[in-house]
Parts: structure tokens; sequence; C-alpha cells
């Protein structure tokens, strides 16, 4: 991964300091392995509950609340962890957005290294189509509105599409890059899945043909 990558995809949650600080022994001690267990039972519980209420109601409607009584614990336990429902739904989605990640480093061509860059632009497309595919509730929970734009995936997206349009010779990249991650967004996405019906495949093939065009060979050097 490279440097400007690893920046901007950043922790994938913000976690503040003092996570075990109600754990602390009153000599301040560290937490013995009994209570760090504790905490991520908490944790574990914590997700568990957040992903129920993501996934089976308005994603939107998820409250600090509604997760610590889901969850069976107290506010406080579940402040220390996470400081609103988007870090939760954040923490949630890291692993599907991780995998991805390396694929798009490490990966085979097209969607890793080694493919033209519209052939790399449409993988990614279609990648991305498929994680929302299966986790929608907790995407529009993580990324509604500006928020989306202030993730670490996010902006790992846009480290990836900018070098796609510098590898293909788009003189001046910055304004397109979000242009070209606009199909992206969850809430776009959803309109057109929910509200107008479209498949994803449909979606996709419009998107593949998006890609193709932007990058496509012999264009802008």
């Amino acid at each position: 991964m490279s440097d400007d990558e690893q920046r901007a995809r950043g922790p994938a949650v913000r976690r503040p300091e003092g996570l075990l600080g109600d754990l602390r022994a009153p000599d301040d001690r560290p937490p013995g392995p009994r209570r760090r267990a504790d905490a991520e039972r908490n944790r574990a519980r914590i997700l568990a509950a957040a992903e129920r209420l993501f996934t089976e109601g308005d994603p939107r409607a998820v409250t600090m609340d509604r997760i610590a009584r889901a969850a069976g614990v107290g506010r406080a336990t579940l402040y220390r962890s996470f400081p609103d429902p988007p870090s939760v739904a954040v923490a949630l989605l890291d692993d599907h957005e991780r995998r991805l990640q390396e694929q798009l480093v490490h990966g085979p061509p097209p969607l890793g290294p080694g493919a033209p860059a519209g052939e790399r632009l449409a993988a990614f497309y279609l990648a991305m189509l498929d994680l929302l595919e299966r986790h929608l509730p907790l995407a529009l929970g993580a990324e509604t509105g500006p928020a989306r734009f202030r993730t670490g995936a996010y902006g790992f997206w846009r480290v990836h599409v900018r070098t796609l349009l510098v590898d293909h010779g788009i003189e001046d990249p910055d304004p397109l890059v979000d242009i070209a991650l606009s199909p992206l967004s969850p809430e776009l996405f959803h309109f057109q899945r929910h509200e107008l019906g479209l498949s994803a495949e449909r979606v996709g093939r419009s998107l593949t043909v998006f890609a193709r065009q932007l990058l496509r060979p012999g264009g802008e050097r």
C-alpha cells in the first residue's frame, strides 16, 4: 500500500483515548486479562446489536440510546467505545472495506494493478456496487450526507481513483475525482435500487460503460 493510500485510509473507527478507562484499577494499573475480556465482550455485544438495528429498520434512525438498550450496556460503556452511531456503522463496514482495499493494492487485474485505467475503474465500480448491495444499511448509517467525505474509506477510494486518472494522463484530476466517485454514494444507490427499481446489474453495466468512456485508450494525455 502506498504512503498516500495508507494516510488516506487512516483508522477505520474513531476510537477515543480511554477506551478502557472505566476498568482501571484504583492505583491506575493497566487492566488485566479479565477486564480486557469484559471490554471485548461489551464491544462485540454493541456491534451485534447495532448491526441488527441498522439492517432491520431505517439506518438513519439509529441512535446511541437505541444501541445501548439493544446491547444491554450502559450509555457510558457505549460512549467509551464509540462517539456516535456513524462510528459504529464504520466499525461494522471496516472488514468488508479493508478486504476490497487489499484487492485494489495487491489483487490481480483488473481490480488490482496491471490493467488499463479504464478497466480498473470499471472493476472498482462493480466491486463497490457489490459491497453496497450487500451492506447498504451500514453504508447509509456510516456515510450519509457530508459525513461521507470525512470517512477514512472515502479518502482511500479518492486516492485510488485519483491515481487512475493520473495514470491515464488527466492533467488536472482533482476536480474530477469526486465526480467519478459520486455514482457510489450510498444515498444514490438506495434511490436507484429501491425507489427507481433499477437492478444492481443494470447500474453496473452503465457504470462500466461510463468508466471506459471516461478513461478510454487514446484519451487525454
